[in-house]
């Protein structure tokens, strides 16, 4: 048994209240999630939910971050969601899970698998055949792992997600009842919930599950609402929004402590229970960052700070502070508030010593294809990173080019020259350039920014996601490669472009790891990597401005950093710097 308690009662509901062991209690639950933590970092994580004053911590499951490519099923490292519930456990924590195929949670694809995608007459998030047949085989492999930690089997899971925020997206009730008979297959008995907004929980819910709200203000609105649509329901925040995501060339949002203590005491006094989202925020390492589209595209950041009680690096903040205070007002035994202290490298420059083109490095950090028509990054069975078009353009002339099928953001090459740099959200769609040669090789490389989360754009494919008009006529023979730096090794040998995109690397002797935040000033944009560990994108742009570096992903002794500079850069070095900016 992993957890103290009377008997096998599971959580339950009674009429407004939830019950667990047949008495009565109230959920106080922080939204962690492990992928967006380092390992060596989740219990100081869980620590520091527990010694707020909270009992419950929730996490998303992405299901991309478990199967990248079909049938690659993949649960260690960050992907150890088993050793994060364990953790949990060992602090006496409860635990509430969110395993529904679609997490939306600013994640890349909202946590949909990009190779969904490369069948174009797939529906998603529906009652497709396919796509249901394609979510039972990754729950065949998930939940089994999921159900050995359910309270009622002496886990400390006591309540499953089915789908999330489904009432902003569709209406297909058989959809949710499908996905909950997968879950009751594999033996799944906690209790089961639907979570969204207060004005789309009756599209998203289902009559014999638990109905539960995500919101920020306005509290007796939302019970309200809820109380309209199922009478004496328990009352759930399953998201309080506590702050916001930021996204590229955009301000920082921050939220008020006081708002967010006062927000949470309405909560407590109406008799609610809540999760806060997020209680701490992590990072979008890798390229796993997702993106908003309403008006314009709108790729999120490298930093999920999200002005959580946590700080994106574990710090306390205000906010923190503030809920603590609130409990105190109910629970007279809550321990006075720890201090906790971070210790953080000191300021220090680090030269990069060596740098390559892309170009020359492709035959070991690529995969090469050939095709009639350029093929989609999903078509290409590539889920993220780059990819480089090349092909042959006939004849001499000023040629007018439809840039408009380029996702998301691209350079474009005529001979080797640089010409010009494009993205999906430029008003201008058309170009002209000048061909000079009888035969040219015209280059497009292009960046996935990361594809939408929310919303009727998450079939947002990537790279050429068409043929490219060029002087009134498709080009045919087009030779790509695959750039997705997942493990990739550079070779400095042979080196005859200068051209950008370039790598960059160089090595710092630590005699004792710890956090430390990567300054990025005179670099315009790209990914750095430690140790061969994406720490995520930066952009000149803002308003991120410093990447996290967590500790435990640097060593004692040598460390090597390498930058993937792709516009060109004013300066030799990164800087090490003990305060992070977040604009």
């Amino acid at each position: 048994m992993l957890l103290n308690r009377k008997d096998d009662t599971m959580l339950t509901t009674d009429k407004d209240q939830f019950l667990l062991n047949g008495e009565p209690f109230r959920i106080l639950s922080g939204s962690i999630h492990y992928f967006r933590v380092v390992p060596g970092y989740w219990r100081d994580r869980l620590e520091k939910l527990k010694a707020c004053g909270l009992n419950t911590v929730e996490t998303y499951i992405p299901w991309n971050f478990h199967e990248p490519h079909k049938h690659d099923f993949r649960f260690d490292g960050m992907r150890d969601i088993e050793a994060f519930i364990k953790e949990a456990d060992a602090l006496g924590l409860y635990v509430i899970l969110r395993p529904s195929p679609y997490i939306c949670a600013e994640w890349e694809m909202g946590g949909l698998p990009a190779w969904l995608l490369k069948d174009r007459d797939m529906m998603l998030r529906c009652a497709d055949p396919s796509y249901l047949q394609h979510v039972k085989e990754y729950y065949d492999v998930l939940l089994p792992k999921l159900a050995t930690y359910q309270y009622s089997k002496g886990g400390p899971v006591i309540a499953f997600q089915i789908e999330n925020e489904y009432g902003a997206y569709g209406n297909d009730k058989a959809y949710l009842n499908a996905i909950k008979r997968m879950y009751e297959a594999h033996g799944i008995q906690e209790l089961l919930f639907t979570s969204d907004g207060p004005d789309m929980i009756k599209a998203g819910s289902l009559d014999n599950v638990l109905t539960t709200l995500n919101f920020g203000s306005k509290v007796k609105e939302a019970y309200q609402q809820l109380e309209d649509y199922k009478p004496g329901s328990p009352k759930l925040c399953a998201e309080f929004w506590i702050g916001w995501f930021d996204s590229w060339g955009n301000p920082h949002h921050t939220r008020e402590a006081d708002n967010t203590g006062d927000v949470f005491n309405d909560m407590l006094e109406a008799g609610g229970s809540v999760n806060f989202y997020m209680f701490h925020g992590g990072t979008n390492f890798h390229f796993y960052n997702g993106a908003n589209h309403y008006q314009t595209y709108e790729p999120t950041i490298t930093s999920y700070d999200y002005d959580a009680l946590l700080t994106e690096s574990g710090d306390i903040t205000a906010k923190y502070r503030s809920v603590h205070d609130v409990l105190q007002h109910y629970h007279s035994q809550l321990e006075p508030l720890p201090t906790f202290k971070t210790e953080r490298l000191g300021p220090q420059t680090i030269k990069m010593t060596r740098s390559v083109s892309i170009f020359d490095t492709l035959p070991s950090v690529s995969r090469r294809l050939q095709s009639k028509a350029p093929l989609s990054m999903e078509q290409a069975d590539q889920a993220y990173g780059y990819m480089l078009y090349r092909t042959q353009v006939p004849g001499k002339g000023a040629y007018t080019i439809d840039l408009e099928p380029i996702r998301d953001r691209a350079y474009l090459y005529i001979n080797g020259e640089f010409k010009k740099t494009f993205y999906r959200n430029d008003k201008i769609k058309e170009i002209t350039l000048d061909f000079p040669n009888e035969v040219n090789i015209f280059e497009i490389f292009v960046e996935n920014m990361g594809r939408v989360n929310y919303g009727k754009y998450l079939k947002d494919r990537k790279g050429l996601i068409d043929n490219i008009w060029i002087n009134n006529q498709y080009m045919f023979d087009w030779e790509m490669y695959a750039i997705e730096l997942e493990d990739f090794s550079l070779d400095f040998s042979d080196q005859t472009e200068t051209r950008y995109p370039k790598f960059y690397t160089g090595e710092v002797t630590l005699d004792q790891p710890k956090d430390t935040f990567i300054n990025l000033d005179g670099w315009k944009k790209g990914n750095v990597f430690v140790n061969g560990f994406n720490l995520g994108r930066y952009w000149e742009v803002g308003p991120q401005k410093t990447l996290y570096l967590p500790g435990p992903l640097l060593v004692k002794g040598v460390n090597t950093l390498c930058v993937l500079e792709l516009e060109g850069t004013a300066t030799d070095h990164i800087l090490f710097t003990d305060q992070p900016n977040l604009g």
